[in-house]
């Protein structure tokens, strides 16, 4: 009885130490890394070892994008894309040769009025020098003389408004030769005096009419210009069926670059005559005092009834 206990005592031992050993093992298993040769998920498979499918001949490959094609190119805002008719720069002279004939016609018009202008400004400045300078020696040269033949031998033969006062004075003493009135003799010498002076006058504002003219014309000829480019522009804004301002601008720059020629003709021709004016006035006040002197000297010769002098110099 006593053998047959211990020995189920013994084998219960026997089972609860295997049972322990068996607990542990399994523990184990559980924190352990999978083996190397065991297999991965797909999911968990590298790039290398994904499969492909194979390509078949004549189809695109998936994997690869498709290129942009010449639809998708032409499908980019037009807003983007440059204008060729624009041209790439806006100088005076690339607008020029862009304009419309009409406008070049009057662009080149005011251009050469602008150059008449400066062509005057020199020759008059040249001229309104010399002719003042000649008369107020002139002037210095008679004022000491006490009759009209000393007076035309100091001056000589240059030829002068001066001169052409004194003789027109000799002239009309030898022409009045017997005739006991110098009132009459007077007068009839001013008024030649008088018709050389109007004409010394007209010579020396010649020119200054068309310092007028252009100074006054000018601005209204470059606002013909302008509005003509800019009927043109409007009218091209129509074809092309937009407002960009890239499409309009050059056209109506051509258009204010005949009004910018314009007054660029205009204020130098103004400024211009205004100054010919006083200038030439200056030069009349000297031809009245010429006529002066030369009514002077007449004026002394004939009360000291010296006619046959007068006639001796006129010969």
């Amino acid at each position: 009885m006593l053998r047959t206990v211990l020995k189920l005592a013994a084998a219960l031992a026997i089972l609860s130490h295997a049972s322990l050993g068996f607990a542990q093992q399994s523990a184990q298993t559980q924190q352990q890394p999978p083996a190397a040769n065991q297999p991965l998920a797909q999911s968990e498979r590298p790039l290398a070892q994904v499969p492909v499918a194979p390509v078949r001949a004549g189809e695109a490959d998936p994997s690869i994008a498709p290129a942009a094609t010449a639809a998708d190119m032409d499908s980019t805002p037009k807003s983007l894309k440059p204008l060729s008719g624009v041209p790439h720069e806006l100088s005076p002279w690339s607008m020029f040769l862009s304009a419309d004939i009409l406008v070049k016609v009057v662009l080149s018009g005011l251009v050469f009025a602008s150059l008449i202008t400066w062509t005057v400004f020199i020759g008059k400045t040249i001229e309104l020098s010399v002719v003042r300078r000649k008369l107020r020696a002139a002037l210095a040269s008679v004022r000491e003389a006490r009759s009209l033949a000393e007076a035309q031998f100091s001056l000589g033969r240059k030829d002068g408004v001066l001169s052409q006062l004194l003789d027109a004075a000799i002239h009309e003493a030898n022409l009045s030769d017997g005739i006991a009135s110098d009132v009459g003799i007077k007068e009839r010498a001013a008024s030649s005096f008088a018709e050389i002076s109007r004409a010394e006058a007209r010579r020396i504002r010649l020119g200054m009419g068309l310092l007028a003219t252009i100074g006054s014309t000018s601005p209204f000829v470059g606002l013909f210009g302008t509005v003509w480019g800019i009927m043109n522009s409007f009218i091209g804004i129509s074809k092309a069926q937009t407002t960009n301002l890239a499409v309009v601008a050059p056209g109506i720059a051509e258009a204010l670059l005949a009004t910018a020629i314009g007054l660029a003709a205009a204020i130098p021709a103004v400024i211009i005559y205004n100054h010919f004016a006083r200038v030439t006035k200056t030069y009349l006040e000297l031809v009245a005092r010429a006529c002066g002197a030369a009514a002077r000297l007449l004026s002394r010769d004939l009360d000291r009834g010296h006619r046959t002098m007068l006639a001796r110099a006129a010969e």
